[in-house]
């Protein structure tokens, strides 16, 4: 493939932009050298670059497209709605529609207010619990990469700087499916935390009882517990993990998929949490959530009829069913090319990741370079296996037979080494201390 276009606009792009992207994630630096494409168009599963060069494309908008690119009945609401105007000086009729739409699915929300990411979403939930426990620590799970880009959670990643060590201490962390690390947490600042926040799920499954320990170790310890539903709601339930695993929070988030990329997100919970950013209590207001662009009328209609599509179509069953067989595709090609110890297929089928390892089965930046490589050279592209709902069972069987040809070269690279196969450098962990 040829990428002069992208190539030739990637200057332009850091000499304006800090880091050439307005999300890490998106990254050249988490691309193969010279071959990070700009993109200009999207349709269904596929996208198109400025070179004109197409591809099949997963993780779309970091899991946020799950229906497909351009998707009809959720551009029509979108334009009808552009057509009335897109913010108001009041709020608007489509707020308490979308408030009605969303809570009928998410089982135990009361109540629900709406912003466009997802990181106000979650840092909202945690200054609630801060509020309603009168306690300034937070304990996360170390093993979920990401909640926000505030300083209570950057502070405890690899990438700290400008964050003052005073709020850094207040966040302390545990391991998933470990209740004794979270039980050790509580014992050794008693009194002193006022949330747990964790995702539901990322590549290991919760243990029998794990989200029952928590909700008991929180009410025990009067803790708020705040489920992360980024990624897992409306992909792993209707109503999110916490309706397939049935658990109980306090209060959940929900974003990404819930408005099929357009910029929507939910912070929801229990009306007696909820209502402290409102009027109707005599305790001591939060201020919660209260954006310019929060409650913009197209983004609402686009997760109004988001939603619809999920009610009325067999979403979530396709993505599981199109995730497993693409699963079950790859997990068959590796094995058959002689590198299935070396790329593994993690998650759950409709949330799947790919590992890289090298010859001695430890995890690999240059061999996921080279797997990204022959991928992306073949038309797939893909950091995550992350699947939506327009790709066809031909799209998938067309993926593994590419990623097939791309074990090959990356069995080849096993015996004689990476560095022979790699055309530039390799990438890097999105969130780092140093460039």
């Amino acid at each position: 493939m040829n990428f002069e276009g992208s190539n030739r606009l990637r200057p332009r792009y850091h000499e304006l932009i800090p880091g050439g992207a307005h999300t890490y994630a998106k990254g050249d630096d988490q691309y193969p050298e010279g071959m990070a494409p700009i993109l200009v168009r999207g349709e269904g599963c596929r996208v198109w670059d400025v070179d004109g060069n197409e591809f099949i494309e997963y993780g779309s908008g970091l899991r946020a497209v799950s229906l497909g690119h351009a998707w009809p009945s959720v551009l029509s609401a979108v334009h009808r709605q552009l057509e009335l105007g897109t913010n108001y000086v009041r709020p608007a009729r489509i707020e308490l529609e979308c408030a009605e739409s969303f809570l009928e699915v998410v089982p135990g929300a009361e109540m629900v207010k709406f912003c466009k990411d997802g990181s106000d979403a979650v840092s909202g939930a945690v200054k609630l619990a801060r509020a309603h426990t009168g306690r300034d620590m937070v304990a996360v799970c170390r093993n979920h990469p990401f909640f926000a880009v505030d300083d209570w959670f950057i502070g405890s990643t690899a990438m700290p700087a400008g964050i003052p060590a005073s709020t850094r201490s207040l966040t302390v962390q545990f391991d998933y499916n470990d209740l004794d690390s979270l039980e050790a947490l509580f014992d050794g600042n008693p009194d002193q935390i006022a949330a747990v926040v964790l995702e539901a799920e990322k590549y290991t499954p919760p243990a029998p009882g794990w989200f029952e320990g928590i909700r008991r170790l929180c009410d025990r310890n009067g803790a708020v517990f705040i489920l992360d539903e980024m990624i897992t709601g409306f992909r792993w339930h209707l109503g999110g993990a916490q309706a397939r695993y049935d658990i109980r929070p306090d209060l959940s988030t929900f974003g990404k998929a819930m408005a099929n990329g357009f910029s929507v997100s939910a912070l929801a919970g229990r009306r007696e949490l909820m209502q402290l950013g409102g009027l109707d209590h005599d305790r001591e207001r939060v201020f919660l959530l209260s954006t310019t662009h929060g409650a913009e009328t197209h983004g609402l209609a686009a997760a109004i009829a988001t939603m619809k599509v999920y009610r009325e179509a067999p979403v979530i069953e396709t993505l599981w069913a199109r995730g497993e067989r693409l699963a079950t595709g790859l997990r068959t090609a590796a094995a058959d090319t002689g590198v299935g110890d070396h790329v593994p297929i993690l998650g759950p089928p409709c949330c799947l990741v790919f590992g890289s390892r090298d010859a001695e089965g430890n995890p690999s930046q240059p061999f996921r370079t080279l797997l990204m490589q022959e991928l992306i050279e073949r038309g797939v592209l893909a950091t995550s296996l992350v699947v939506s709902y327009s790709h066809s069972e031909s799209d998938i069987d067309r993926t593994i037979g590419i990623f097939g040809e791309a074990f090959e070269v990356y069995a080849r690279a096993l015996e004689d080494g990476v560095d022979r196969h790699l055309k530039g450098r390799s990438v890097k962990p999105a969130i780092r201390p140093y460039a």
